[in-house]
This record gives structure tokens, C-alpha cells and sequence, in this order.
């Protein structure tokens, strides 16, 4: 009983290691506000709902649109705060994005596509 507990405590820790991996060079292209970075890690197209406005863009297309953002909106920090998996294999995020003073929760979907994961879904709703 004990050993199975401590393989499911292992087995969540490497998971979450995992996952972190997985998002820490999206997280890290988000932190710089560089619009290009981040669309290295786009499906060829990608859901937004950016403070309310929702579409579905072409990878170029989402480019302008954060690009556009990172500039009414810099940012200051930005870290992931959860991360997980869904029963069909679909991994996300849920970030904190936080630009002079302004905060928003932002939350990454992620699908892998021929054995490479790239973002299919990305929101900025502001608290």
C-alpha cells in the first residue's frame, strides 16, 4: 500500500517535470513580448480569445494580433501556474501574464502534431 502510494507520487512528479518541460520555452517566449517567438510554438492555425475577442488565425495572422497586444500590453512577468493533461492526451497550461500592473490569466492548449507540440489554443482574459 505504502509502495504503491509512493509510485503515484513519483509518477505525478515526473509528469509534472515533464509538462513543465513541455511549456517552459513557450513560457519563456511569452515572458520576452516577442510576438515571432511565440508563433514558432503555433499550429499552422491557432484559437484566440484575446480579452474577449475570439478567432480562429493563420499562424502569420496570430503574429499581428500579438504583436498588437505585446504592444498595448508589455509584458512585465509571466509564469505557469498549472499544468495538465486531458483524457485524450492534450496538454495545457494556465499562466499568469501580468503587464504594469494589469493581470491577465492566460491559458495554452497544446496538441502534438508529427511528434512536435505546438500551441492550438491560446486566451489572455484579463482578471
Amino acid at each position: 500500500r505504502v509502495a504503491f502510494v509512493c509510485l503515484l507520487v513519483v509518477a505525478g512528479t515526473e509528469l509534472f517535470a515533464q509538462q513543465a518541460e513541455l511549456f517552459n520555452p513557450m513560457k519563456d517566449a511569452l515572458k520576452t513580448g516577442n510576438a515571432k517567438e511565440v508563433v514558432k510554438f503555433f499550429n499552422t492555425s491557432v484559437d484566440m480569445d484575446i480579452e474577449g475577442t475570439v478567432d480562429s488565425y493563420s499562424k502569420t495572422q496570430a503574429e499581428f494580433v500579438l504583436r498588437d497586444f505585446f504592444k498595448k500590453h508589455p509584458p512585465t512577468d509571466f509564469n505557469i501556474v498549472h499544468t495538465g493533461s486531458s483524457k485524450g492526451g492534450l496538454q495545457y497550461a494556465i499562466g499568469r501574464y501580468n503587464s504594469n500592473g494589469e493581470n491577465y490569466n492566460v491559458m495554452l492548449r497544446v496538441k502534438e502534431v508529427n511528434k512536435v507540440n505546438l500551441i492550438h489554443e491560446i486566451n489572455f482574459v484579463k482578471e
